[in-house]
């Protein structure tokens, strides 16, 4: 009998969401798994959906949806799940993307168990555990005056400006891994970093967390590699700036209405 009491994660290849589109998107119910032609299988539990149980399961490689389902990638469901719905669709797509990667023993290639009442796959013969892995990056704001630095990265589509960013390296703090990738990336050097936030980011797997810093000395150059273009900006000269489910925007905001408020 369906359950309407579950809320189904049901992810595809390339952490793709299936949905049902109803005018807006929501997730598909129990009655309608069969429907799609899908069954429960394995399955991943992540926290409730307010009252309902929310549960991650991988759809098979090759299933395509027929109308009115489809699937959606997680830019695409910001303003259809609400908040919370798309924050656990971030953490399904990751939890489906770790189970399907450790599969088998990284060690001794053996075919890997889910253990019981945690997230983990243990492997049964030589006992080696593969929990979730996550990366962290810092991402900054840099300041210099009421100036903000932001930047065009090579491989983004479109022409928004953002913060800079970059992935943490073995053995560095999050201040270390800050300077060093805004050297890096624009050659410039910063001081006085301040903690201001984090976020998780499915994409596929990374830990964000903000900074804000200010300017100490020299002039941009861009690597382009990462970096297409950085300038100074100041609050009413902007460019187009990345939307408001990023943590980057919510370090452009907090700028904005400090260097803005009277």
């Amino acid at each position: 009998m369906p359950n309407a009491n579950i809320a189904w994660f049901l992810v595809h290849p390339k952490g793709l969401v299936v949905v049902r589109q109803d005018g807006r998107a929501r997730l598909p119910t129990d009655a309608e798994l069969g429907s799609l032609g899908l069954e429960a299988g394995a399955n991943h539990e992540l926290e409730k959906l307010g009252e309902q149980s929310a549960l991650a399961v991988e759809v098979p490689r090759g299933f395509v949806p027929q109308e009115p389902f489809a699937v959606m990638g997680l830019r695409e469901l910001f303003g259809h799940l609400g908040e919370q719905g798309l924050a656990l669709a971030g953490r399904a797509s990751q939890v489906i993307e770790w189970a399907a990667t450790h599969k088998f023993c990284g060690r001794c290639a053996t075919p890997t168990a889910q253990v019981e009442h945690e997230r983990c796959m243990k492997c049964p013969k030589c006992g080696l555990t593969a929990y979730p892995r996550i990366s962290p990056a810092i991402i900054v704001l840099v300041r210099r005056g009421e100036e903000a630095l932001l930047a065009r990265n090579a491989h983004f589509p479109g022409a928004f400006y953002s913060t800079l960013a970059g992935f943490s390296e073995i053995g560095e703090t999050l201040e270390e891994t800050l300077v060093r990738e805004v050297r890096e990336e624009v050659s410039i050097d910063v001081t006085n970093p301040r903690y201001f936030g984090s976020q998780p980011w499915p994409f596929p797997h990374s830990l964000m967390i903000g900074y804000t810093a200010d300017y100490a000395g020299g002039e941009i150059k861009v690597d382009g590699a990462e970096i297409a273009e950085a300038r100074w900006f100041k609050a009413d000269a902007l460019p187009s700036i990345p939307p408001k489910l990023s943590i980057a925007r919510r370090l452009i905001d907090h700028w904005l209405a400090d260097v803005t408020k009277s």
